[in-house]
């Protein structure tokens, strides 16, 4: 098999499409402005990030196969690489497709590359929610990268209307039932990796999918798959985009009746819930104390408050009874992050995806796809954060994915200097459960 580190000394600059490598080191310079690269000759530069090889101890140096993936035309590619074909197409549910995009229909260069971009442009107009589309473009970006462009079939993304359907040529180079929990990167196409890398569109982390499951369970999805087909050495991933539901059994309902009437909770009578979503569903539903109220009925039946005296006892609130957290790994508060008691004690800094709120998610996926930002955008959407509910500095740093560090020192410390925003314990800095609140002074005048 081919290695994408592989010289090519018979193809020079003139095998590759400069309207590509211009787009390519514009978007360079716009992501690292004050990189030395940006002054490099076009040779010296593709050498640098991988795309021009030299042999040593001789004389000769070329195109390296990820260069001429991601920087050549469709026609020169094939001639090293026969199998090679990409594909995006789309149907509303019939067997003719709407619309198809190829790298053989000769209108554009058919390089890696450019498709990436043109199916991110096609899948931002078609998602309006940002993290979805972020998530699908993550997915195409894994395809990409990890696809064996020796093989046979091509690399295609199909769109249906309840589901994206991600195949490409190579199985996996890590069990399959470790991909969506995975830290560990195996690569097969390092040089690809590397390219698209540098410009902040992935990393060498191994948790590409694994965000896509956790932001798939946030929005109630059907947990994404992945099949190996063994015979025709592919790989296969599907993202439905419809929610998963589950059969709720006769003691359950017995169950839950039983609770909600004991705890004189007015909830509706859950014969008329046959199916509930395995997350949440939103119900109106309230606690009978006028202090306090649920608006999620959790996936899971015990986990709300039975206990008259369990109470919330301000917006961030905590529950205190040890029965009314949620057990499960699926199972959350959609309008805020809810901690147990049980959890206040973890003074761990991870942050579990699937505890964040969609929409702190939808807000701060500009921050992620974009590794860097201006000053004045990055405090715009810490405080669009903070509008919404107070936030810890671990949060901040998984959603915005930045250091816990960065984030204190080159933002929030200057926000708090200004006024914009005020510690949840100000008399306590180092409290364990230290938050960010926003600070409505200057609105409230």
């Amino acid at each position: 098999m081919l290695q994408d580190n592989l010289i090519l000394e018979h193809y020079g600059l003139n095998e590759l499409n400069f309207d590509t490598i211009k787009s390519y080191r514009d978007r360079f310079a716009e992501v690292k402005p004050a990189h030395p690269w940006n002054a490099l000759e076009t040779k010296e530069f593709l050498y640098k990030v991988g795309a021009w090889g030299k042999v040593r101890d001789t004389h000769k140096e070329g195109v390296t196969l990820a260069g001429l993936l991601l920087f050549s035309e469709e026609r020169i590619i094939t001639e090293v690489l026969p199998q090679y074909f990409l594909e995006y197409r789309e149907s509303k549910g019939d067997e003719e497709w709407t619309e198809r995009f190829t790298s053989q229909d000769g209108t554009w260069s058919g390089n890696i590359f450019d498709f990436y971009f043109h199916i991110h442009e096609i899948v931002r107009n078609n998602e309006p929610q940002p993290s979805i589309a972020s998530s699908l473009t993550e997915a195409l970006i894994n395809m990409l990268i990890h696809a064996d462009y020796n093989g046979e079939g091509g690399v295609i993304l199909e769109k249906q209307p309840s589901h994206y359907v991600f195949s490409n040529p190579g199985l996996l180079l890590v069990p399959t039932d470790s991909v969506f929990s995975n830290t560990v990167s195996q690569l097969r196409n390092p040089n690809i990796v590397k390219l698209f890398s540098l410009l902040g569109l992935c990393e060498r982390s191994g948790s590409g999918l694994k965000k896509v499951k956790q932001n798939w369970s946030l929005h109630h999805y059907k947990k994404p798959s992945i099949d190996q087909d063994v015979s025709m050495h592919r790989t296969v991933v599907k993202l439905s985009m419809s929610t998963q539901e589950r059969q709720v059994s006769s003691s359950e309902k017995d169950t839950y009746h039983t609770s909600a009437t004991d705890s004189g909770n007015n909830f509706k009578s859950v014969e008329k819930y046959q199916n509930l979503p395995e997350n949440n569903v939103e119900i109106d539903s309230y606690n009978k104390n006028g202090s306090s109220y649920n608006k999620d009925l959790l996936e899971e039946l015990n986990s709300y408050n039975n206990d008259i005296s369990s109470y919330n006892k301000e917006e961030n609130y905590y529950n205190s009874e040890l029965n009314s957290y949620n057990k499960y790994d699926n199972s959350y508060n959609i309008h805020q992050i809810s901690y147990n008691k049980a959890q206040e004690d973890d003074s761990s800094n991870s942050v579990n995806g699937e505890d964040i709120d969609a929409k702190l998610w939808d807000i701060a996926a500009l921050a992620r796809e974009k590794k860097r930002l201006s000053p004045n955008q990055m405090e715009h959407i810490i405080l669009e954060l903070c509008k919404e509910k107070p936030l810890m500095l671990k949060e901040f740093a998984y959603l915005l994915e930045r250091t816990p560090d960065g984030v204190r020192n080159n933002y929030l410390t200057k926000l708090l200097r200004k006024g914009q925003l005020q510690l949840k314990y100000p008399n306590q800095p180092n409290h364990p459960k230290q938050a960010y609140l926003f600070h409505k002074k200057d609105i409230e005048k």
